[in-house]
């Protein structure tokens, strides 16, 4: 089996790789630029006894998905998975974006799924899933500086629902999974810094019915059910994994 992950070398996306990678298993992280951050994460999985492939690709653009779809190729052992976990953070307000900076964060956050899906699937077959992780700032407005990342996550899950009569008859399964807040540089940016981060996930912690911040495991079991063959009729949904918030 071999397992793609995009943005797979930081926060939810290295965390998720890190839940799902076992011993022989081939495992290919994309990333954008953080060289330093690959070659820590590439370390970290080979840890595990996983067979790690780095490739730095922009997931937003198509020539980027078609290196990573060639270095899942590379890699390509068994049935091929796809966590699609990239996200290009940008916050602002919509009334004062940048178009061009908005545009490309849409790309990157949105259209990108349908990017790889098209240049993965000679790879995909009966069998294979793709999860996209979501927020839950694609249905509901979080913040006013979330627009290029919330409606980017709203397009992706809209994407989802029309692939699924495309790729339901071949056997290949697509969903969603939106965890709940996680401290990631990724928060850090959106919110200013990493003090900002920090608070902001204590204080979600304690207005959460379940009443605790949310673990790496919370969202990475649900992705690694979604690649499972028992999630083989599950098609098409967006599974919020945030303790009833």
């Amino acid at each position: 089996m071999t397992i793609l992950v995009t943005g797979g070398t930081k926060g939810i996306g290295l965390a998720i790789a890190d839940y799902l990678a076992k011993p022989g298993e081939a495992i290919v992280l994309n990333y954008h630029s953080d060289d330093d951050a690959a070659a820590s994460a590439k370390a970290r999985i080979e840890k595990t006894g996983a067979q790690a492939t780095t490739v730095k690709a922009d997931v937003g653009t198509i020539a980027g998905c078609e290196r990573i779809a060639a270095a899942a190729a590379k890699a390509h052992t068994g049935t091929l998975h796809i966590v699609h976990s990239a996200a290009l953070i940008y916050p602002t307000s919509l009334i004062a974006a940048d178009l061009e900076k908005f545009t490309q964060a849409v790309h990157t956050n949105g259209l990108s799924l349908l990017y790889l899906v098209q240049k993965a699937l000679p790879l995909l077959g009966r069998g294979s899933s793709v999860v996209f992780v979501s927020s839950s700032g694609a249905r509901s407005v979080v913040s006013t500086t979330y627009g290029a990342l919330g409606t980017g996550k709203a397009l992706a899950e809209a994407i989802i629902r029309y692939l699924v009569p495309e790729l339901a008859p071949k056997g290949i399964r697509i969903n969603a999974v939106a965890p709940g807040l996680v401290h990631t540089t990724s928060v850090a940016r959106m919110v200013g810094s990493e003090d900002g981060a920090a608070k902001l996930v204590e204080r979600a912690a304690r207005a959460n019915p379940s009443g605790r911040e949310t673990r790496d495991s919370d969202y990475a079991s649900v992705v690694k059910f979604l690649l499972s063959p028992e999630a083989e009729f599950v098609q098409g949904q967006v599974i919020a994994a945030t303790g009833g918030v």
